[in-house]
């Protein structure tokens, strides 16, 4: 049987720490400030991002990885006797699965996963693709591990501020400016690959995050506790530390893992934003 390599494009939103403890590589999508492009997560912080917003009051643009650039990484690895299992944003924010495919068929011995989700949501089913490889598990029992586990992601986040997602595209001008004048507080979920509003808090933010933590984690029998992300960004570290201990006031988690997103996922959403991601031990 062939080694297994993982592969990951950046808005995994992975950790240093995690992608050298399962060895995955990443691969970086491109972010333009202006006429200026960088790689995600090597060249460019979200700090950078707010700073291009604050001045020009213009959204970053991504771009998905090319065709070239999948096909010189799955090639090195398939070349070494590598099977290699590479994980995308979901298809339908991103070419990134498009191109991802087009370059395996070239190769073969690549499985190309449409996660269907958005940062650690990705992340989430990198590490267990990691760990089955660990165990010895074939490519075709991972990927069909994988399929089965990206429909018990249980991805959200909450937004103070709706700019980002209007400006994108991703939220209408009457939606936005209801929000705002409200001082509405959405919660996002991701399901089926797709963004759509769960529930609108209303208030401060700071007391909208933890309500947020209470609804989704309280009397929830059906939260995997192996493992959970606090993925953040834009959030001073006081509100990170309040929301880690309410986290783990309402669930004893194995593993909690306090992330700030990357740069693809941060220029869409803004500043304010916050989510936790977990499995659910069945789906819904």
């Amino acid at each position: 049987m062939r080694p297994i390599k993982i592969i990951s494009d950046s808005t995994a939103d992975l950790p240093r720490e995690l992608i050298e403890k399962y060895d995955i590589q990443v691969l970086p999508l491109s972010v333009s400030l202006g006429e200026n492009s960088y790689k995600d997560g090597l060249e460019i912080s979200a700090q950078d991002i707010f700073k291009f917003y604050d001045e020009t009051k213009t959204l970053p643009k991504t771009s998905a990885v090319s065709v070239l650039e999948y096909t010189e990484a799955f090639s090195h690895w398939v070349e070494k006797g590598y099977d290699v299992i590479h994980f995308t944003i979901s298809s339908t924010m991103s070419a990134c699965y498009q191109n991802a495919c087009i370059a395996a068929v070239e190769l073969g011995h690549v499985w190309s996963i449409d996660s269907a989700n958005l940062s650690s949501g990705i992340g989430l089913l990198v590490i267990k693709a990691a760990e089955l490889a660990a165990k010895g598990e074939s490519a075709e029992v991972i990927a069909r591990e994988i399929s089965e586990a990206k429909t018990k992601v249980d991805s959200s986040f909450i937004l103070n501020q709706l700019e980002f997602l209007h400006k994108g595209g991703r939220c209408s001008g009457v939606a936005a400016l209801g929000a705002n004048l409200l001082k509405l507080k959405p919660c996002i979920e991701v399901k089926d690959g797709k963004m759509g509003v769960a529930k609108k808090y209303r208030g401060a933010y700071e007391k909208c995050t933890l309500d947020y933590i209470h609804d989704r984690l309280d009397d929830n029998d059906n939260v995997d506790t192996k493992r959970i992300f606090i993925t953040y960004s834009g959030l001073d570290e006081k509100l990170i530390k309040e929301i880690h201990k309410e986290v783990k006031k309402c669930k004893k988690f194995d593993e909690i893992i306090v992330n700030e997103a990357g740069s693809t996922i941060t220029g869409h959403c803004g500043p304010g934003t916050f989510g936790i991601l977990y499995f659910r031990k069945e789906n819904n």
